[in-house]
């Protein structure tokens, strides 16, 4: 990019000092000092031509340089000259659409994420919601149509449609309650209870269901302060879910603060032991009844909100040990 040299415009200067000379020379009125003036001023004009020419001249190589390398300019390197400003802002703008960009990929991301964590629990709530209600339908249907069916077996229908019913308002119980945890909505009312006497509570009530199976609670009476409620939930889960992956007997052993429930069943492997308390998770290997996976999800929200936290080991053809302190 070429502009004219810093020695033409000092040319020019001369040229117009010359005129200047020449003019006053063809008017008598013309004087020393008219001449002085005309002299000055057209000094001064040149040396700021000369000044402003060689300003822009280093601006616009800048720029250009700039232009064909794009680097990022420090802001103490700027100049507040005028092309040193539109270099910046250029800077600028280049800078916010990058960062736009940015956020709109992370964005991008965040709602992929949730579409898929929807259709998880879409996906979880038809699989849990199908089973009981084609049930309900499929006795209903047999009821309905066989009016000369047998009392022992009409009875037996309407238990099992009973029966199916109190899963789905089971599984709609739960999915309220962890709604409850994912708003903030959920709270801890404290009282003081005995461990051992909601073990064997909760032990009668879950054996009205599972009535060919055996339940031993072993340790010792043990008060706590926590939410009864909520730890009845924590001690119904885990005593159902080892009812319902081991064919034993299974134990819950109460030792100071310890709560351990034990069963002998087909366990779980090294890759689901750490997944088994997410939300809507399920294992394929053992098709695991968690309760559109929020069983022990429940479970582990249950004992944060108490402070502690649920351990799991297990091992795979042998059982698993469910425990807590409290």
């Amino acid at each position: 990019m070429q502009l004219i040299p810093r020695y033409g415009a000092i040319v020019a200067s001369l040229a117009l000092v010359t005129s200047a000379i020449i003019v006053c020379a063809l008017y008598d009125e013309c004087n020393s000092y008219v001449f002085a003036l005309f002299l000055s001023i057209w000094v001064i004009i040149g040396i700021y031509t000369l000044y402003r020419l060689d300003v822009i001249q280093n601006e616009l190589q800048h720029l250009n340089k700039w232009i064909n390398a794009p680097r990022v300019i420090k802001e103490q390197d700027l100049r507040t000259d005028m092309l040193s400003d539109l270099q910046y802002s250029i800077q600028r703008l280049i800078t916010k659409s990058q960062k736009k960009k940015s956020f709109k990929e992370q964005m991008d991301a965040k709602i992929k994420l949730k579409n898929r964590q929807r259709n998880d629990m879409i996906s979880a709530l038809a699989h849990e919601f199908r089973n009981p209600i084609a049930a309900i339908m499929g006795y209903a249907t047999t009821l309905e149509e066989d009016h000369d069916i047998p009392v022992a077996l009409r009875d037996r229908f309407l238990t099992k449609i009973y029966n199916n019913s109190q899963k789905i308002e089971n599984l709609l119980a739960r999915l309220i309650l962890w709604n409850k945890f994912e708003s903030g909505e959920a709270s801890l009312h404290i009282s003081t209870f005995d461990l051992y006497v909601l073990a064997n509570e909760c032990k009668q009530s879950l054996l009205e269901k599972y009535i060919k199976r055996t339940i031993v609670i072993e340790g010792e009476h043990r008060s706590v302060n926590a939410d009864k409620t909520l730890i009845e939930i924590v001690f119904k889960n885990l005593i159902e879910n080892a009812l319902k992956y081991s064919k034993n007997d299974v134990r819950v052993v109460i030792k100071n603060n310890l709560v351990e429930v034990i069963d002998e069943g087909v366990g779980i492997s090294r890759e689901d032991l750490e997944k088994v308390t997410k939300k809507f998770y399920r294992s394929g290997e053992h098709s695991w009844d968690n309760s559109m996976g929020l069983g022990l999800a429940i479970v582990k929200q249950i004992l944060a909100m108490h402070h502690t936290n649920l351990e799991i080991k297990s091992e795979e053809g042998k059982g698993s040990v469910f425990s807590f302190v409290i």
